[in-house]
């Protein structure tokens, strides 16, 4: 067997890390989307307004912003083992407030609380890229992301069944809160069981933590402005919860946004503390990197991964509302999008791996844009077969698109890649509350037909992007530089 072939069939050494991990990534989105296709059922239960119900599908990608800048962070300066392992045991809490909950309040907290499980996709990131070589990175990286991401297609086949088998109107309650027992659980499994790196492969640290580092003013600058966004889709989902629903006051509203404000500004002079020193006397050519490629990668993950984020929680009503159908049905059709992760995204890091990276994100991100149009023309005179096809077939370029953003997103800075993957990850959350929140306010086919447009504006960056060639560096514990490939 080759050196670039992976045997998926070990378990052992690099392998048996890979399994171990994307495991531990599939139980946070079993648990995180444990709602979407139980929605109707709690509705119900709780009494919930459509308007309530749009709220809840907002608040569970909000929290997950912040968590995965912070996550990164932690990621980079504690390593993917222990950051992994906590952020299970803490995230199973919510599960079990979530199922607890009796009226909109409690579930709207469990809800809000649940988007900090989120985080997880990004320390495996880091692991597997510790693991791995440059040319099987890409590989690797997509079977992580794609068999993890399948707990969302697992959680929309399996706990509408597992809600019935308990029976009852608290039935779905059974079935979330079965979801933080598998997450507590396994925390336990993955500390005992994984290590950071290879035995005698050294664990690259940030200098700093606190802001992501640059190296130069131009980038400094430029980081200042991705981080923008982030804070205006938190004041979006404060509007939302405002404006939409009430669940907070005007006053309340206003005092967010000025926090939000205050925090962008330490945040902006952190950033600076942080990167003073390379500001002012800039490193040598070998240890710099452009963070114009962590930037369009975020764009990139903005119109892939916030789009199935947000697919994903609104398809199974979408199919339900459209085609007449009953919970469980339109719950397993729905989860047809997601179900394509198995192959998808590890297709997307094979396909870079072997053909580049530029060139790969810039056909499926085309493909993805095409998909959404498709969508938005499905309405009840189409054959049902036919709409989950196309809802498959959009998901392939979507989701095949994620797992090339994260082909690159390891060979741009080795120490930082928990950061660098943490922003990238959060805007796909930021993405995700653009999109759910138009969802609010528009049909289902301007929904459709607004992510195809952002896809677009996503291709007009990709041109910016430079394809990862030859070596980054790296400074030893003892001063020494080590090479580390990129192709």
């Amino acid at each position: 067997m080759s050196s670039d072939t992976l045997n998926l069939f070990s378990f052992r050494g690099k392998i048996k890390i890979l399994h171990l991990t994307w495991v531990a990534f599939f139980i946070t989105f079993f648990a995180w989307f444990n709602h979407a296709p139980l929605l109707m059922a709690i509705a119900k239960s709780l009494s919930l307004s459509p308007d309530q119900v749009k709220t809840l599908l907002i608040l569970n990608v909000a929290l997950t912003i912040p968590a995965r800048i912070v996550i990164g962070m932690l990621t980079d300066k504690y390593g993917p083992r222990l950051t992994y392992s906590l952020l299970l045991a803490i995230g199973s809490v919510p599960c079990f407030i979530f199922a607890l909950a009796d009226n909109f309040v409690q579930a709207a907290i469990g809800r809000f609380l649940l988007g900090f499980i989120g985080a997880g996709f990004v320390v495996g990131i880091r692991m597997v890229s510790e693991w791995f070589p440059a040319r099987q990175l890409g590989t690797a990286e997509g079977i992580y992301g794609g068999w993890g991401n399948f707990g969302s297609a697992a959680a929309a086949m399996s706990l509408p069944t597992i809600a019935l088998f308990f029976g009852g109107d608290d039935g779905w309650r059974y079935a979330i809160g079965l979801t933080g027992v598998i997450a507590l659980v396994y925390s336990v499994i993955y500390y005992f069981s994984v290590t950071d790196t290879p035995k005698g492969s050294t664990y690259f640290k940030p200098k700093k933590i606190g802001a992501m580092e640059v190296t130069s003013t131009g980038d400094f600058v430029l980081l200042l402005v991705m981080k923008v966004p982030m804070y205006a889709a938190l004041a979006l989902l404060t509007w939302k919860l405002s404006s939409g629903v009430n669940l907070i006051s005007s006053l309340t509203a206003s005092l967010i946004y000025c926090g939000l404000v205050v925090l962008y500004l330490l945040d902006a002079r952190k950033t600076y503390s942080i990167n003073r020193e390379v500001l002012s006397n800039p490193p040598a050519p070998v240890h710099r990197y452009k963070f114009k490629q962590v930037a369009v990668l975020n764009l990139l993950y903005f119109a892939t991964f916030g789009s199935e984020l947000a697919v994903v929680s609104m398809l199974p009503l979408f199919f339900s509302e459209t085609f007449t159908l009953d919970p469980v049905k339109a719950g397993l059709l729905a989860s047809a999008y997601a179900f394509m992760n198995l192959m998808s995204r590890p297709a997307g890091g094979l396909i870079s791996d072997r053909w580049g990276r530029k060139p790969t994100l810039l056909i499926l991100t085309a493909g993805l844009a095409l998909g959404y149009f498709a969508m938005s023309l499905i309405d009840a005179e189409w054959p049902l077969y036919l709409a989950v096809a196309a809802a498959m077939a959009c998901s392939f370029f979507v989701q095949a698109g994620e797992g090339a953003v994260f082909a690159v997103v390891p060979l741009i800075k080795r120490r930082l890649t928990g950061q660098i993957a943490g922003m990238t990850g959060a805007y796909g959350n930021v993405g995700a509350v653009f999109y759910l929140t138009v969802l609010s306010m528009v049909s289902y086919q301007t929904f459709f037909l607004v992510i195809c447009a952002t896809a677009v504006l996503g291709f007009t960056a990709l041109l910016m992007l430079e394809e990862p060639e030859g070596q980054m560096a790296e400074v030893l514990p003892d001063g020494s530089v080590s090479m580390i490939d990129v192709a």
